[in-house]
């Protein structure tokens, strides 16, 4: 069973080491499975691509410069007061509906305490 992450898709991350530290981009694609994101412009790799023929028509072959996944633990959600990178809590309040008490859970910033 895959671990619950707390980053989802959407989110603004910044890269914690590597060759692309430093950089934010936004996640594009989280695969719990393997505990990786997608991440928009980092880790950008070179795939040689074969010339072919598939359904829709010919393809070319070349170059291609793609994003690859970076694993989990090396990205933190950005704060989007200070544009610095931070840790996740989650807040849970009691709502009342229908008169049921019902759990609403938010994801808070760590660095602020303001809302995700």
């Amino acid at each position: 069973m895959a671990a619950k992450m707390k980053i989802k898709k959407g989110d603004l991350v910044q890269v914690l080491t590597g060759k692309d530290k430093a950089k934010q981009g936004k996640v594009i694609a989280v695969y719990p499975d393997t505990q990786r994101v997608l991440v928009e412009g980092v880790n950008r790799v070179t795939r040689h691509t074969k010339a072919g023929q598939t359904a829709r028509g010919s393809r070319t072959g070349g170059l291609v410069v793609q994003e690859a996944p970076v694993h989990i633990s090396n990205v933190a959600v950005v704060d989007p007061s200070d544009k610095k990178p931070t840790r996740i809590k989650t807040r849970v309040e009691s709502v009342e509906r229908d008169g049921r008490q019902k759990a609403s859970r938010t994801r808070v910033s760590v660095r602020s305490g303001k809302d995700l």
